[in-house]
């Protein structure tokens, strides 16, 4: 039996999942609020309870016995989160910190008084708003978006009706944003404590595909020394002033001029920090851990020269044991290599897992990575290399 304080996780996704491995490691249980019956974290989490992360009752029910509650995602109800820590649950991040990544409404204003850069924003209720802002721009719903959804980029007035009407339809804001003339995206990742320890994570560059995260190269390749450093004090400012615990996740548009913009925030193990599972001293997952039990964090230093993460999606193809059959090839080719499948059903355009390459050689391990995703995607076949 140990004797650490139990943690609870909303959320029953791959990133839960994958705080599994480091918890197991440390002798940390771990108790798990699936939505259904043997989704991905559900299949390595013994202690769990299939329940719904809007219903209070079951939130109280995850979470009665434990020293400490944490999130696979952001949707909990922010009155909830004030339940708990009125139960005396401690909770991490808590809701004055996690509104700000539930709410694009919310960070946007927030960051303003904090005179970070951010890009030209309003919230707008009508297609006059719209227009007044400029067009072309960028609308998003304030709360329930997530991997694209939620986005739309508008050029005329005849595209703003579909934007409010699924505002209106899910009952929250629209926000306008400038379309970025940027010259690509970037990712500043750190982690903080209660006690208020912090480290920030090499700055890295992500490539996005219809909304979704394809592949981080870790560090970004020919960033600016002066440039990384501001990005990670955005963030690690970010983290101090709305007091946030765990992880977090700034997303950053480059510009062209040379500036750095924010983009999104995301307070929990985010996507851009997979390379560290295999690239970092600790894992995202491991100090995500460890600050939410205000222990000691780990070393965020890069093990390698470089790391390359690669999403694998799920292909209109794909079949049941098919990225299992993936393997032989795979890790023939290249026994250096590091595969993280998630156990998901299989569905065109789904994140079913990814894979880490590292080493001295940025173009060897950008073939390496994107040739086993590939594989496993199914888009290589059987061919020959």
């Amino acid at each position: 039996m140990t004797s650490a304080p139990l943690v609870a996780v909303v959320g029953g996704g791959q990133l839960a999942r994958m705080m599994a491995e480091p918890a197991a490691a440390l002798a940390v249980p771990l108790r798990l609020l699936a939505e259904a019956e043997g989704v991905s974290a559900a299949q390595v989490i013994v202690d769990q309870l299939v329940g719904d992360h809007t219903d209070l009752a079951d939130l109280r029910a995850v979470t009665a016995g434990a020293a400490v509650v944490t999130f696979d995602h952001e949707h909990v109800p922010t009155e909830h989160l004030h339940a708990l820590e009125a139960d005396g649950v401690a909770v991490r991040p808590g809701p004055s910190a996690l509104v700000h990544a539930q709410d694009k409404g919310v960070m946007r204003e927030r960051l303003a008084e904090l005179g970070l850069p951010c890009p030209r924003n309003a919230i707008v209720a009508s297609p006059a708003d719209v227009e007044a802002f400029g067009l072309p721009c960028v609308l998003k719903i304030t709360r329930l978006g997530y991997d694209g959804k939620g986005v739309w980029f508008v050029r005329s007035a005849a595209d703003v009706a579909e934007p409010l009407r699924v505002a209106a339809e899910k009952g929250v804001r629209l926000l306008a944003e400038e379309l970025v003339d940027f010259r690509r995206e970037l990712s500043a990742l750190v982690v903080r404590s209660p006690s208020g320890q912090a480290a920030a994570y090499p700055v890295v560059a992500s490539t996005q595909v219809d909304g979704i995260c394809h592949e981080v190269v870790a560090p970004a390749p020919d960033l600016d020394p002066e440039l990384a450093t501001q990005a990670q004090q955005v963030a690690l400012t970010i983290a101090g002033e709305l007091d946030v615990t765990g992880v977090l996740a700034v997303e950053l548009f480059e510009t062209q001029d040379g500036r750095i913009l924010v983009n999104e925030l995301a307070m929990r193990p985010h996507n851009t920090g997979h390379w560290t599972q295999d690239g970092a001293v600790t894992s995202q997952f491991e100090n995500h851990l460890r600050a939410v039990l205000d222990l000691p964090l780990g070393s965020p230093a890069a093990r390698a020269s470089w790391t390359v993460m690669v999403n694998i999606l799920g292909g209109p193809d794909h079949q049941v044991g098919r990225l299992y059959d993936g393997y032989p090839h795979a890790m023939a080719r290249d026994p250096h290599l590091r595969v993280h499948l998630y156990g998901k059903d299989l569905r065109p355009g789904r994140k079913v897992g990814h894979v880490n390459a590292y080493g001295d050689d940025l173009d060897d391990c950008l073939e390496r990575a994107r040739h086993a995703a590939a594989w496993f995607r199914g888009d290589l076949g059987n061919e020959s290399e």
